[in-house]
């Protein structure tokens, strides 16, 4: 048994206001028992989503002298998780992390895009070099459209078959992951759900969700985060997923109910005491 926490390196960006990347990381991984260590990509007034002209400081130039330095200290992690890049280089830099820590659940958010459309700090330089980071990855947990990115898919607004969810999974996992998760997916059955794929088990999942009609920037680094710190601490795949799905649902259903304004995030500080709970959860299902 470990003396000390679980520690989780998580090599993202840093939005001062909004609710997303690190500012949500950080004290959703906490509140699961985990140490955070922080590795900022860059540096933002508020996240890009429509609060005007971001004050934005570029940070490539500290993560490989971070990661010598970790390295130097003979700091060790359990898991390293990687969302917001802003240039290609930090895909590389990623890469490198993950290689000097070979026994580490490497998780990589590929962030990119979100309903169809790229973000605009999403490069084609960028999106060749996140190709060839899932490559690496324990994990990766993109939304729909990025699935359809890693895959060089143009995006389909139809919902999906399971069969045609189980093509999409497969065929990331060939990339590289063992597990792959894709979330968002409306179903063409009805309703929608995340769905995931354990390659080495042969096994696909599925957590329906309650749609609300609404969109919060964060809630995909609040799952990634969330999917993270359970598999850390001993959940199964399926039972990470339903936690995230279970505790994304809350938190958007929580601030939907006060009608605040979408730009400003998820109300996370009024859920993340559920996190601490652990609850066995069991709402989820073989796709």
């Amino acid at each position: 048994m470990m003396n000390r926490p679980a520690r989780v390196a998580a090599i993202h960006g840093l939005a001062g206001f909004g609710r997303s990347s690190l500012a949500v990381v950080i004290p959703t991984l906490s509140a699961m028992g985990i140490q955070v260590c922080p590795i900022p990509t860059a540096v933002l007034s508020t996240h890009t989503g429509g609060l005007g002209d971001v004050e934005y400081r570029d940070l490539t130039d500290y993560i490989r002298p971070c990661v010598e330095h970790y390295k130097r200290l003979g700091l060790e992690f359990e898991g390293i998780y990687s969302g917001f890049l802003s240039n290609a280089s930090q895909a590389d830099d990623m890469q490198a992390f993950i290689a000097a820590y070979p026994e580490a659940l490497a998780v990589v958010d590929p962030v990119m895009g979100d309903h169809g459309k790229t973000y605009r700090t999403c490069t084609p330089a960028l999106v060749d070099h996140m190709r060839e980071l899932v490559k690496s990855a324990s994990v990766i947990t993109p939304n729909l459209t990025e699935a359809y990115i890693l895959l060089n898919e143009p995006y389909s607004h139809e919902p999906l078959t399971r069969q045609r969810l189980k093509s999409m999974l497969a065929r990331l996992a060939e990339q590289g992951p063992r597990y792959v998760v894709v979330t968002g997916a409306e179903l063409a059955s009805g309703g929608c759900a995340n769905t995931g794929y354990d390659r080495d088990q042969n096994a696909y999942w599925c957590v329906p969700y309650d749609y609300v009609p609404t969109s919060y920037p964060g809630t995909g680094d609040i799952f990634a985060s969330v999917l993270t710190g359970s598999m850390i601490t001993g959940d199964s795949f399926p039972m990470a997923m339903a936690r995230a799905s279970a505790f994304v649902e809350l938190a958007i259903k929580a601030t939907f109910s006060y009608g605040t304004d979408t730009r400003y995030g998820v109300m996370l500080e009024k859920c993340l005491a559920w996190l601490t709970h652990r609850e066995v959860l069991k709402n989820y299902q073989l796709l």
